[in-house]
């Protein structure tokens, strides 16, 4: 017959191993929520779709864009690997408006006054900040990547350097494909997760893209108008000042740097857009 000494000792220990069952489930938990490698990349993935049918993603298009997606070690290699903006100021631009860009540049300016002309009118933002961007992302809309977006945002996601970021991208690229606006395969762009001719985030593409052609939704991959425009739209939302500066000394500059954080690349748009207009 058990003692009452015995019988407590023994509720104690119970509870004792309740309390570290709960502590490694915990930990278990939190390790299953990120990683450095493709393992336990695909429990991640199962977990997230359920994550995502939660906030309102529905169940057949969770189970049918996610069903391919897999990890790119790639993306990750490139997310550690950019020394690009560690160049200076004089490098990276002397590289990156080369005279061909240049060139192209003041062509697509002339060519499509009107259309930018109407940009301008609608969000305050010269055609030659429009087209120094799109120079300078996709080379006027011929290099927008190759990277399948819903592998590289799932990899970054579970990647733990910058998880919960990429996790809300990730869940954005699922409300464009939600919304009717991309089928999972024409998903394609850089290493990040950018999609289109200017390069937006999908948190980006759901909050700016813009229908300027009036075809019913908006195209930033194919429709060169829809994307400078849904840019424009990006740069007003982000404090951009019609009829004000752009340079490093200037109100608009600030606006550029949200465009992108990297002093070097904000300031080579400034420069280009200058050149582009003369100055």
């Amino acid at each position: 017959m058990t003692s009452m000494f015995d019988f407590r000792l023994l509720r104690s220990l119970r509870h004792v191993a309740a309390g570290l069952t709960v502590v490694l489930l915990s930990a278990s938990a939190q390790a299953a929520s990120c990683g450095h490698s493709a393992e336990g990349f695909n429990s991640w993935l199962e977990a997230f779709k359920h994550e995502a049918v939660t906030v309102g993603i529905s169940l057949p298009v969770a189970e049918s864009t996610l069903k391919d997606v897999s990890y790119d070690s790639s993306v990750v290699a490139h997310d550690r690997g950019q020394k690009v903006f560690r160049q200076s100021f004089e490098q990276f631009s002397g590289r990156m408006i080369n005279s061909y860009r240049l060139a192209k540049g003041k062509s697509l300016l002339k060519h499509n006054e009107d259309l930018f002309r109407k940009i301008e009118q609608m969000y305050g933002v010269p055609g030659a900040v429009l087209v120094a961007i799109w120079g300078l992302e996709t080379d006027f809309g011929s290099g927008s990547g190759q990277f399948k977006t819903l592998n590289a945002l799932a990899t970054l996601a579970y990647d733990c350097r910058r998880s919960e970021h990429f996790r809300a991208e990730f869940l954005d690229a699922l409300r464009i494909v939600e919304r009717g606006d991309l089928k999972p395969s024409q998903m394609r762009g850089a290493w990040a997760g950018e999609i289109g001719q200017t390069q937006l985030m999908p948190s980006s593409y759901m909050q700016y893209a813009v229908d300027f052609s009036g075809k019913g939704k908006a195209d930033l991959l194919h429709d060169s108008a829809d994307a400078l425009a849904s840019t424009a739209n990006y740069l007003q939302g982000h404090g951009w000042q019609s009829g004000l500066g752009w340079d490093e000394d200037q109100p608009n500059f600030t606006v550029l740097l949200e465009w992108n954080k990297a002093h070097v690349y904000a300031m080579t748009i400034a420069l280009f857009a200058d050149r582009l207009e003369g100055k």
